[in-house]
């Protein structure tokens, strides 16, 4: 794995993938990547003018998928268009915003980062299940390391709200069920990955969305040690199309504490691999978004 790039990237030709967040930052960059090696990109875009402006991005077969993943019925119709898929790239996310609910009354970041992409996910397995080598590779973060799962406030009903707290949460919740899918569906391989610190829009959104001066200054600090997109990339595409890359693993850069760096195994809290706390997720994940997963 030492220094892997995506010039070593096998052949995609064939391949269906879907990459949700597609219209900017490493959703875009994996598209891109992914559509030069052949494979036919579904960028799941909310915004239909930005999936249109991200489309005339990617050199190769591509399409605009509609997809919201605050909004579970946007979730259903989105996988309603998908017959056949060899991969599945749960990149989008939020981060750090103020307190808000989705369509379906949950706390936005634990509702978009974590609920939207399951349901998008167990939705998805039908199609996933019946192409060989089919592979799930959930987003998650550095900050996963800060997070708590609370199952009986999920979604900040009682708790005060803290917008990191919030976000941390949401990561770890990635990794847990990125881990119990692998464990749970045997015909699907499901892996973590992270960028490490990664310029993309989601700081500079971060930034903007707060009043809290320590919260926008902290958000424009970061780009200072952060790498490029092309960089922080790596690690899910490593995880999506390498021979190599292990189902229920997590990855990301090798460089000093994870920040910056080619693809490398990444270090998990004790949280994110608690594997009680994640059949426990699993099951409290059904059971708010209605899904039931079609597992042998």
């Amino acid at each position: 794995m030492s220094r892997w790039t995506d010039a070593a990237i096998p052949d995609q030709t064939g391949r269906t993938v879907l990459v949700t967040g597609a219209n900017s930052g490493l959703g875009l960059r994996t598209a891109q990547v992914l559509a030069a090696k052949g494979a036919h990109v579904l960028m799941g875009c909310r915004s239909a003018e930005r999936g249109a402006a991200a489309l005339r991005q990617v050199e190769g077969s591509a399409e605009v998928l509609p997809l919201d993943l605050a909004d579970l019925s946007s979730v259903r119709a989105a996988a309603d268009r998908v017959s056949s898929l060899d991969l599945l790239i749960n990149n989008a996310g939020i981060m750090a915003v103020p307190h808000g609910r989705t369509v379906d009354g949950f706390e936005r970041q634990f509702g978009t980062n974590h609920l939207g992409h399951a349901a998008l996910t167990f939705l998805l397995l039908p199609a996933l299940r019946q192409r060989p080598g089919a592979r799930v590779v959930t987003v998650a973060s550095l900050m996963h390391k800060y997070g708590r799962m609370s199952f009986d406030d999920p979604n900040w009903e009682r708790r005060t709200y803290n917008p990191a707290a919030a976000y941390s949460q949401s990561k770890l919740a990635n990794i847990l069920f990125a881990r119990e899918l692998d464990r749970r569906c045997a015909d699907v391989t499901s892996i973590g990955a992270h960028p490490g610190m990664t310029a993309t829009e989601l700081t500079n959104n971060m930034a903007s969305a707060h009043r809290s001066s320590v919260m926008r200054i902290g958000g424009r600090l970061s780009h200072l040690f952060s790498q490029s997109v092309e960089m922080g990339a790596l690690p899910q595409l490593y995880a999506a199309t390498s021979p190599d890359a292990r189902g229920g693993q997590y990855y990301g850069p090798g460089g000093f504490n994870g920040f910056r760096g080619h693809p490398a195994v990444a270090g998990m809290t004790p949280a994110a691999r608690d594997d009680l706390a994640a059949s426990r997720l699993w099951d409290l994940t059904v059971k708010l978004t209605g899904i039931t997963p079609d597992l042998p």
